[in-house]
């Protein structure tokens, strides 16, 4: 049976697991996104979408082994889970760190898929969904042909291969054992565990062969309130470990810079225990380290040769397994107990030979102390419990296969795997990757066996392993899933490209220039505008030296309006070596010759910038980024996360603008890091968070994530973690970071938190104390930190002069924007120069801006007071300003040091009472040792 005509692309998905349903998911928010029409057909036997035998389990003690933050079906939504979950538990189901039922999990798939096509985005897509197996696949001249067992043929404009991870094997297991009937070869099966439940009959052992995450399942199934109180449950594998347990807390993983890792096996596996042991020693846990190596993982794969990926299959996957696979604290401790009451026992070995009881059940021959089990990797832990070497019996009423997935795809029997693996015409459309783990592709676009990959079938999750090796995670599949959507709508539905202007740029048409990183065409060479995106990539990260490549650019094309234009935006808004009013000139002359009607307003708006930053230059950006969205410079100058002027310093005005953004970036890791930062500020620091992380999953080097999550765990308490998390990153995955006295400043906020003054003193004269910093970040980070230490500690802080003398004398006169003029007011305190801050009082009353004028004059009045001893005017004063503060910008982090200085002032009053108020509405916010100190001294002063 054919399928009708198709009016619009056609999109078969083999598979309706996990994969296929994300697949799905993303194919109708892409399409809805963009308005282009797809219909969708998912084609599995399953009755509904998103089970698949990771999620198809019934049994409600099965749990995710990722906590509820890191599963969001959403790369740039990665709240969405934990939010679907408080809609269905208000009460439990908030907790970022639960580990949920997997069961939970499939339906929150299938719900999502099917409110996505009943939503908005169902106008541009359909779905259908075909209950049988696919068997074949052919190409035709306008695309494929899905045949299915029932008969069907389905045509298609692109296929998505997502049949998940395969069979379970059990090539280890001998004929003697295969052909009994108590012999369960796939636990996962249907009703496969049922039986062995309610077996009264024979010996009430069971014995599970293979001691990974399948076996903790299986034996909280087996050994539940309704299974027999006497059955015994062994468990056997090479190594008899059982997995490790997650932590009963959230960590952020500490992810590595690998860039120096080499490409041999040796060297890397030396530099991974390394990464291993500085996380362990630094923050006393282990599971960062092997949690921030998981990012890592697809890109160290890649660097191997074949011979080293085979070896690493063979020798070391068990040990990565022991890592990366991990119980979920609950099954831990139920695991547990069982083994202290001898329910479960854990042994080393294989299985020889079986032979059956009279009154059922087997006889099983095991060699003990075994190295070799056969069969697929297992997720194994520590803790091993051998029972000695040589051999040993066990009477048993059932053997349980829990070895996992078989490894090669090529002896699984699959007929539609095995169909694209066939030779046609001397080419299969599919060639298998390392060990025969999945198919070879190209982005996950499949590669044929002559190095094509040029057929319209893509594929995705467990069937890229031997390519990627981390693949079978949702954290990892989501990711995908979209990544195949985009390439596959880009195949089957492009989007019409809009003419920039209507000439010829080096006689070809401008669609085929090149492209930004977020595929805004340039007007220059290839060359120039690899060194141009170079250069871009390196803002996106907040990376020092932007300016280096874009020099190279301008080198290799000196007509190249772009790269002038943006060396003078830096020049002015960041300080970088660049001679801003030449580079604006060449950037004119450039334009009015070769450019298009993006290129020409963006050298408008840096002009705009230069002259006027504050009022006519931010009109022209907000005008730019209305038509130009996806304008990565304009939008790093418009909100920058680390900076001292973005567009505006309204917190509304700037929270608007950056989602506003959302359609134009979706779940770029850049954007979804921008976002977080303004969730954060928002005070969402959950939400801050999990996107922070989202962000940093894709891009370890990302500085605005980075930066994001710095507050959030500033303002949530987690000093000692994010101490020692940031100063992992600063030494890793930011070693390449601009700002990094601010990254230091933020540590040092913590140690102030802790209370640890030397740990702070350690810190400023190794990292923020001038020559190391000068000019308006010694102003901002230094000298702002010099102040909180007077007015928090009792040990007597550095002098603010040598910051004073790294500072222009304008940023301290005539400061141009309220935050700078903030932090000029501080500095001026800090060094007891009384007749300066009073000058800059009166420059800041005679502002035209209105927080200059109004909220900076007034802490200078106050400071000035508290200079002068006049605590009752100084409070007075403060308790003015604080509730405008927001105005002067920056983050609550940088603006508390005005309610210390108030706190400072209550004390030095007298006004216990209220001081005692003002710690404790802050210690009901987050923890802060620092201030439950203060608070305590207070209380015994008022006794």
């Amino acid at each position: 049976m054919t399928a009708p005509r198709r009016t619009r692309p056609t999109v078969v998905i083999v598979g309706a697991g996990a994969s296929g349903t994300l697949v799905a998911l993303h194919l109708a928010r892409t399409a809805g996104g963009r308005s282009t029409g797809v219909d969708v057909v998912l084609v599995d036997p399953a009755d509904r979408w998103g089970r698949g035998p990771s999620f198809g389990t019934l049994d409600d003690q099965h749990l995710l082994n990722v906590p509820a933050a890191g599963m969001s079906a959403l790369p740039q939504d990665p709240a969405h889970f934990v939010a679907w979950r408080t809609r269905e538990d208000p009460e439990h189901g908030s907790d970022p760190g639960t580990f949920a039922r997997r069961r939970q999990y499939a339906r929150y798939l299938d719900e999502t898929l099917t409110e996505t096509y009943q939503g908005p985005p169902g106008e541009f897509a359909s779905l259908r969904h075909h209950r049988t197996r696919a068997v074949a696949l052919r190409r035709t001249p306008s695309g494929v042909v899905v045949a299915t067992a029932d008969g069907r043929e389905l045509a298609a404009d692109a296929v998505v291969v997502a049949t998940g991870l395969p069979a379970a094997g059990h090539i280890w297991a001998p004929d003697a054992l295969t052909d009994s009937a108590f012999f369960v070869p796939d636990p996962w099966a249907p009703g496969a565990l049922d039986v062995v439940r309610r077996d009264r009959s024979g010996p009430g052992d069971v014995l599970l062969v293979g001691t990974g995450l399948t076996a903790v399942d299986v034996t909280l199934s087996l050994t539940d309130v309704g299974s027999r109180d006497d059955r015994v449950v062994r468990a056997i594998s090479r190594h008899g470990r059982l997995p490790r347990r997650h932590a009963s807390e959230l960590k952020l993983a500490a992810i590595p810079d690998v860039s120096d890792w080499g490409d041999d096996l040796a060297s890397i596996l030396d530099a991974a225990a390394r990464h291993l042991a500085s996380v362990r020693r630094d923050s006393g846990d282990w599971r960062p380290g092997a949690d921030g190596l998981r990012f890592q993982v697809s890109t160290l794969w890649g660097r191997l040769s074949e011979a080293d990926k085979r070896a690493f299959v063979a020798d070391h996957a068990g040990a990565w397994n022991v890592l990366r696979h991990r119980m979920a604290p609950s099954s831990a401790a139920l695991i547990g107990g069982l083994r202290q009451a001898g329910r479960l026992v854990l042994g080393t070995g294989s299985v020889l030979g079986a032979e059956p009881l009279p009154d059922g059940g087997l006889r099983v021959r095991v060699s003990t102390g075994s190295t070799s089990e056969g069969g697929g990797s297992t997720s194994e832990g520590t803790g091993s419990t051998s029972e000695g070497g040589g051999e040993a019996s066990y009477d048993v009423g059932w053997v349980v296969n829990c070895t996992g997935p078989r490894a090669d795809i090529r002896t699984l029997g699959d007929p539609f795997l095995d169909d694209l693996l066939r030779p046609r015409g001397g080419a299969a459309l599919a060639e298998v990757a390392t060990a025969g783990m999945g198919l070879r592709t190209q982005g996950g676009r499949l590669v044929d066996s002559e190095g094509r990959a040029d057929a319209p079938v893509w594929t995705l999750g467990a069937l890229r392993r031997g390519e990627l090796w981390e693949s079978t995670a949702v954290p990892e599949i989501r990711s995908h899933a979209l990544a195949v959507a985009t390439s596959v709508l880009d195949a089957v539905a492009p989007q019409p490209r809009r003419l920039a202007d209507g000439r010829l740029v080096s006689g070809h048409h401008p669609a085929a220039r090149p492209r930004d990183p977020l595929g805004l065409p340039l007007s220059t060479t290839a060359e120039a505008a690899a060194a141009y995106n170079a250069g871009l990539e390196r803002l996106m990260r907040l990376q020092d030296n932007v300016e280096v490549p874009l020099r190279e650019a301008v080198a290799h094309d000196p007509d190249f309006a772009l790269g002038h234009a943006t060396l003078a935006l830096l020049g002015h808004e960041a300080g970088a070596d660049a001679d801003v009013q030449a580079s604006l000139e060449v950037a004119r002359r450039a334009v009015s010759k070769r450019g298009d009607e993006r290129e020409r307003s963006l050298v408008d708006v840096v002009g705009q910038r230069v002259r006027d930053v504050r009022h006519k230059g931010a009109r022209a950006l907000m005008n730019h980024l209305a038509t130009h969205p996806r304008d990565i410079l304009a939008v790093s100058a418009a909100v920058p996360t680390i900076a001292f002027s973005g567009v505006t310093d309204v917190q509304q005005e700037a929270w608007d603008l950056v989602e506003g953004l959302a359609p134009a970036y979706g779940d770029h890791w850049w954007y979804i890091s921008l976002l977080a930062f303004t969730r954060q500020d928002q005070g969402r620091f959950e939400e801050a968070g999990l996107l922070a992380e989202s962000a940093l999953s894709c891009e370890p080097s990302s500085g605005h994530a980075v930066h994001a999550l710095t507050h959030v765990m500033y303002e949530t308490g987690q000093h000692e973690g994010g101490r020692v998390w940031l100063d992992h990153w600063v030494a890793e995955s930011g070693r390449s970071a601009s700002h990094r006295a601010h990254f230091s400043w933020h540590a040092a906020l913590h140690e102030l938190a802790l209370g640890d003054t030397e740990a702070v003193r350690r810190r400023y004269y190794s990292q923020l104390a001038p020559p190391t910093v000068t000019g308006v970040r010694a102003l901002i980070d230094s000298g702002s930190l010099l102040w909180r230490w007077r007015m928090t500690m009792s040990e007597a802080a550095p002098p603010v002069q040598p910051v004073l003398d790294a500072v222009d004398i304008a940023l301290l006169e005539r400061p141009e924007t309220p935050f700078v003029a903030l932090h000029a007011a501080l500095a001026l305190a800090g060094a007891e120069e009384h007749q300066r801050l009073a000058a800059l009082a009166q420059h800041c009353r005679n502002s035209p801006e209105a927080a200059v004028r109004t909220a900076v004059a007034t802490v200078c009045d106050a400071l000035l007071a508290a200079g002068e001893q006049r605590w009752t005017d100084a409070i007075a004063l403060l308790d003015d300003v604080l509730p405008v503060l927001v105005q002067v910008g920056g983050s609550a982090a940088q603006r508390e040091v005005v309610e210390e200085t108030l706190l400072f002032c209550l004390v030095s009053a007298g006004q216990a009472e209220r001081a005692s108020a003002l710690l404790d509405a802050r210690l009901d916010r987050r923890a802060y040792p620092l201030d439950q100190r203060r608070r305590a001294n207070l209380t015994v002063t008022v006794g």
